[in-house]
């Protein structure tokens, strides 16, 4: 089936080559007059930036696990998974890579599930059912595909859920941009050939998988029809519970559309390359018989016109018309929501920017902000609002009579206008402004930056209109044309090869009756599409201009403005790049230059999660989402952070493991500083024996004291009183602690398990910490300053009472067995120091 499917492509695509190239010389020769746009346009727009970075947690179809990954989405919208942040940085070798062509991104496991229960007709999941896969968290993200493997992701919060949803997203809509149409030969052969091989199949509505590289859109046509023949033969042999064969299915569809992917992508590249090496002689012969070629298209399109018009008109008239203003306000109405967002999102960003010039920002500032603005169309979080307006587009009732599968087609192509015109609009404004600060300075800088805004904004406003105007006809004509030469074909397709007998045998190449049936099609709709969109320009609700209203070349100097290169407003105005303006790695011939992140990252009010699934990474906040987002190096500290809160691992050297043999108790000392003369041995540790129940003796390296400044006895304030009745509440809680050793002792144990609980026993009888490990702070503990000395205090009641140190008291034992010192200073190691008569025992 695959050879067959791929040599009816060669067959066709060598034809539509040669008439393509014909089009192609006739353009470059006639020329062609489109509106000359008013906006400025950058030529790459996201040179030396990445999109997005960040850690999230990846399923792996391996080992049915959950990993913690990072990931980086660059200039090119591919998405790039590290096994940490350092891989990354290193420029090594990515665990996998997405081509977000062809896929969906879901949010939900419902929308999840319900597109998985239509992959296999029969097995269907009840809709208590739990999926396949558990979920980690209740923030999934997931990368569908009808044909390829499928990718699972989960955060932690439901905004970091909500952006990289957003992200997703905006990697799903650029790699279905469709072809590059500055490709004038290669891109129309291709899309035509497919149209037609589709018409040939009986399919002639619009197509949700023409998206991706051409080699990816010929596995897709490859496989709608291989893949309902493989889901027949292989669905009903599948067993095991309705989960398994699910997910054995998508298996199964995954290995299949690789293999085609593979051979796809080698015979696409023989196939243009066999086409190109024609391409010399043919483009003499064009050269040289043009004028006769056209002659010749002319005549038979004219006789064509007379047999096929009376059809077409017929069926216009009774079939289209009634149906055109329906399709034209379903369109219009969304799509425009959508410009004017866009308009008002950028009108936002430069009052804020007003305001803040009015406050006294600086140049500094001034350079920061611009370089926010720079990257605004591209940032998916702030586009956000604008592209869910058009997703709103619905054409119910109409796609099933004209034979339209989806409106995504056209949603995610308004959108892609959308941020085009937003760069353009932020592009024409860094010029002006940049002008207008060269030759007047920066003295009233509010009133530049207004009078560069309403310049822009009118410009904006033409070319917005223009740009949808050309949006509104060509969706007409995708979702009419295919209608009407499915209702044309059975009664004109026969009469075609009569045709043929009337163009030379020299010119037969670059002239085909198919294609000039469909431009015969084409112009007798034509004239009532452009009627329709002329006259919703007059509707003012929809802010179209006029097609008489004609600004160009109304601001010539603007144009030449276009040649000059891009601002770089962090150089120019904000002095040296800082360091968070830096991405991670060194990409695309950037050597010594990290680029900078379009996407600031999310912070949770500077509080740390463990495996915080989304931190910040070194890439600038060009735009950040709020305006108490955390900074980098702070993000940095909070990973650190979750790092430490993992879960303990197992001692990878021979000091950790002769510390869990002997055990090591540190007991921090704050001391005076009148006592802190008679301290010799500063940190240097005493050890002692210790003789077990069991008549064993071990050696024991048993306190390590830590001098700190404290305030003066003098300094102190006590009473004896107060502390003598706390006595017995302490008394009760250290017996609770030797109560609770004993028992871990006696279980087996480790000496450095008594430890953590013992310390954690302590703690609670004198909330004596006041920094939590876990990154969240008690209110008793704010404001306080780790490098202030603090005084030693009783806090088991209400009221807390400071402690004179000189009478604290530590003691050690062993049961009954009281630890005898052989420290080198000669002091006697079971010197007792006490507070209120308290004991601290340690049990090994």
């Amino acid at each position: 089936m695959f050879s067959a499917v791929m040599k009816e492509f060669g067959d066709v695509y060598e034809q539509q080559y040669s008439v393509a190239l014909f089009n192609s010389v006739r353009y470059e020769i006639e020329g062609g007059g489109v509106p000359q746009s008013q906006l400025l346009h950058r030529k790459d727009p996201l040179a030396g930036r990445s999109i997005f970075s960040g850690n999230l947690f990846q399923y792996l179809e391996e080992n049915k696990k959950w990993r913690n990954r990072f990931v980086h989405v660059s200039h090119t919208y591919t998405i790039s998974l590290y096994e940490s942040k350092t891989a990354h940085e290193r420029s090594l070798h990515p665990k996998s890579t997405i081509n977000c062509a062809g896929y969906k991104a879901l949010s939900s496991m419902e929308e999840y599930m319900e597109l998985i229960n239509a992959s296999l007709p029969g097995i269907k999941a009840k809709v208590s059912s739990s999926p396949f896969i558990k979920c980690a968290t209740q923030f999934p993200l997931i990368l569908w595909h009808p044909y390829a493997r499928h990718h699972y992701f989960c955060v932690m919060t439901e905004k970091e859920q909500k952006k990289w949803h957003a992200v997703l997203q905006d990697c799903v809509r650029h790699a279905n941009n469709g072809l590059s149409e500055e490709c004038r030969v290669q891109t129309p052969a291709f899309t035509d050939t497919v149209r037609l091989h589709r018409q040939a199949k009986g399919h002639y509505g619009t197509w949700d998988m023409m998206c991706g590289a051409p080699p990816q859109i010929l596995a897709n046509l490859v496989m709608e029809t291989l893949h309902p023949e493989l889901r027949d033969l292989i669905g009903p042999r599948l067993k095991g519970k309705m989960q398994q064969r699910q997910r054995h299915w998508m298996l199964i569809s995954d290995a299949v559309y690789k293999q085609v992917l593979m051979q796809t992508t080698g015979q696409y590249d023989a196939l243009v390359q066999a086409c190109e090496a024609q391409t010399p002689p043919l483009d003499a012969a064009l050269r040289t018989d043009m004028d006769q070629i056209i002659t010749s298209k002319e005549h038979v399109s004219s006789k064509m016109r007379a047999m096929v018009l009376p059809k077409a008109e017929q069926l216009l008239r009774t079939s289209v018309q009634p149906y055109v203003s329906s399709i034209l306000e379903a369109l219009m109405e969304p799509t425009s929501r959508g410009f004017f967002e866009v308009r008002d999102i950028f009108s936002k960003e430069l009052v804020e920017m007003s305001k803040n010039s009015l406050n006294g920002g600086g140049k500094d500032k001034l350079g920061e902000q611009m370089e926010r603005l720079s990257m605004l169309a591209f940032h998916p979080v702030k586009m956000q609002s604008s592209y869910e307006n058009v997703e709103q587009l619905n054409l119910e009732g109409l796609q099933q009579r004209f034979d339209v599968s989806s409106p995504s087609v056209f949603v995610q192509r308004a959108q892609i206008l959308m941020r085009e015109q937003m760069d353009n609009a932020v592009y024409t404004f860094e010029q002006l402004l940049h002008q207008s600060l060269e030759t007047q300075g920066e003295e009233d800088l509010c009133k530049t930056i207004q009078r560069c805004q309403d310049r822009v904004i009118k410009k904006y406003d033409y070319d917005s209109s223009t740009v949808r105007k050309k949006f509104f006809r060509e969706a007409l004509l995708q979702i009419i044309i295919p209608y009407m030469l499915k209702q044309l074909s059975p009664s004109c397709s026969p009469e075609l090869p009569r045709f043929q007998e009337l163009i030379f045998e020299d010119f037969s190449r670059f002239l085909l009756v198919e294609n000039i049936f469909e431009e015969v099609v084409l112009q007798s709709v034509t004239k009532d599409i452009m009627m329709a969109v002329k006259e919703a320009a007059v509707q003012r609700r929809h802010n179209l201009y006029r097609d008489s209203i004609v600004l160009t070349n109304s601001d010539p100097n603007l144009l030449l403005l276009g040649e000059n290169p891009p601002v770089d407003w962090a150089a120019k105005f904000g002095g040296d790049e800082p360091e968070s303006s830096k991405g991670g790695g060194t990409e695309g011939g950037l050597s010594g230059r990290k680029r900078r992140q379009v996407v600031s990252m999310i912070q949770l009010d500077g509080v740390p999660l463990p495996y915080e699934s989304c931190l910040e990474v070194p890439g600038v906040e060009l735009i950040p989402e709020e305006e108490g987002d955390v900074s980098e190096i702070e993000g940095d500290k909070l990973w650190e952070n979750a790092e430490q809160t993992g879960s303990p691992k197992s001692p990878d050297s021979v000091n950790n493991i002769r510390n869990l043999i002997n055990p090591v108790v540190e007991v921090v000392m704050p001391v005076s500083e009148e006592n802190e003369t008679n301290l010799t041995n500063g940190t240097e540790p005493a050890s002692g024996t210790v003789t077990l129940e069991n008549g064993v003796q071990e050696e024991v390296t048993c306190i390590t004291t830590v001098v700190e400044g404290v305030p003066r006895k003098s300094q102190l304030v006590g009473n004896r009183k107060q502390e003598v009745d706390k006595e017995t509440q302490e008394d009760v809680a250290i017996e609770n602690a030797i109560q609770e050793i004993e028992i871990a002792v006696e279980e087996g144990q480790t000496a450095e398990v008594c430890e953590a609980e013992l310390n954690a026993e302590l703690a609670q009888a004198k909330d004596s910490n006041p920094d939590d490990d876990s990154g969240f702070q008690s209110p008793a503990s704010e404001g306080l300053d780790e490098n202030k000395p603090t005084p030693v205090t009783n806090g088991l009641k209400a009221e807390d009472k400071t402690v004179d140190p000189a009478e604290v008291e530590v003691v050690l034992e062993q049961g009954d067995k009281t630890l005898q010192s052989d420290s080198e200073t000669g002091e006697d190691f079971g010197e007792k120091i006490t507070q209120n008569a308290s004991e601290v025992v340690c049990e090994n």
